[in-house]
């Protein structure tokens, strides 16, 4: 029944811990979602079900194996497309098909047949024989893709599969993680920081904050932590919050940004009543946004923050990730 079993997973870099006793499970045939900023801990996870890190306390069973006894069980059920390029850009994008097949144990027609396959699967037949190096980052990515369904893993890994994608490039690659899913009934797993991408691709979320999961569920069931109209007030003077509590209003915060966060049953309603309260009040609005609460209204409900796309700063995974390419 699950694709992907995890229990109290741990993993240390000596006294940093970068992954703090998560649990969650993966049902076969769906596709599951890693959301979280830059160094929540969703490529550590990721590289421990894919056997490529040793995980430091935990159980982790991938396709029916245990990740740590059965490492190359593991390996031989799962497809991955790594968040860094892994192809070999001197390489035409036939060759690296034609060598990722041969290392899973495929030869002859049944190759060559698989190749012609997936490379027209992700529209890149005509270009079979041109060197990778040549290849636009999108063209790359699905090239990746493709290589990782030749042997037709039950688990298709996807670690950021769009990130530094321009929006039509990314929507073309939402299509074919549909696809895969559509035509093979495949397990996909999917981190990603993109909330658009989380909420169009994923049956279930799972949000990832500095290693933990902070919450689980569907995009739906997600944005019910938050449950009411949301809007955001920038006001002349922060400190002037505490004027703005009204019964009307369901929730306040301050956030990190300055910005007032405001919970509301209905904000066409409620933003009249709150302009004239700061008019009262003598409380100074100078912006104001509001919309029905999204993926990164939940994450900001939870942690008080925004999902931002910044540069990843933990070092040591860096050093990590480099190393593992050599």
């Amino acid at each position: 029944m699950y694709a992907i079993e995890v229990e109290n997973l741990v993993k240390k870099y000596g006294d940093f811990e970068a992954v703090k006793g998560i649990s969650f499970k993966v049902k076969r045939g769906e596709i599951f979602a890693f959301l979280g900023p830059n160094g929540a801990g969703k490529t550590t996870t990721v590289h421990v079900l894919t056997t490529l890190l040793k995980l430091t306390s935990g159980k982790a069973i991938v396709a029916g194996h245990d990740v740590v006894k059965e490492p190359m069980e593991v390996r031989k059920r799962i497809g991955i497309v790594f968040q860094d390029p892994s192809l070999d850009r001197e390489l035409t994008a036939y060759e690296n098909m034609y060598i990722h097949g041969r290392i899973y144990g495929l030869g002859g027609n049944e190759l060559k047949n698989k190749i012609e396959e997936l490379l027209k699967f992700v529209e890149l037949w005509e270009f079979r024989n041109k060197p990778v190096k040549y290849f636009s980052g999108g063209m790359q990515r699905r090239l990746e893709i493709a290589r990782a369904l030749l042997h037709e893993p039950e688990v298709l890994f996807l670690d950021e599969p769009t990130i530094g994608l321009d929006p039509q490039t990314r929507a073309h690659i939402w299509e074919y993680i549909k696809s895969m899913k559509e035509e093979h009934n495949m397990t996909i797993f999917l981190t990603t920081h993109y909330m658009d991408e989380a909420e169009q691709l994923a049956d279930r979320i799972a949000i990832m904050d500095h290693g933990k999961i902070i919450a689980e569920g569907t995009a739906e069931e997600l944005k019910k932590l938050v449950g009411n109209d949301v809007i955001y007030l920038k006001l002349e003077a922060p400190e002037d919050l505490k004027c703005l509590k009204a019964e009307f209003i369901r929730g306040c915060k301050l956030l990190s940004d300055g910005r007032v966060r405001l919970e509301v049953v209905n904000a066409a309603e409620a933003l009249p009543k709150i302009f004239d309260l700061a008019k009262e009040r003598n409380v100074k609005i100078v912006e104001v946004t509001y919309h029905r609460p999204t993926l990164n209204d939940v994450f900001l409900y939870l942690t008080g923050r925004e999902i931002r796309d910044e540069e990843e700063t933990n070092t040591l995974a860096s050093m990590i990730r480099m190393r593992m390419r050599r």
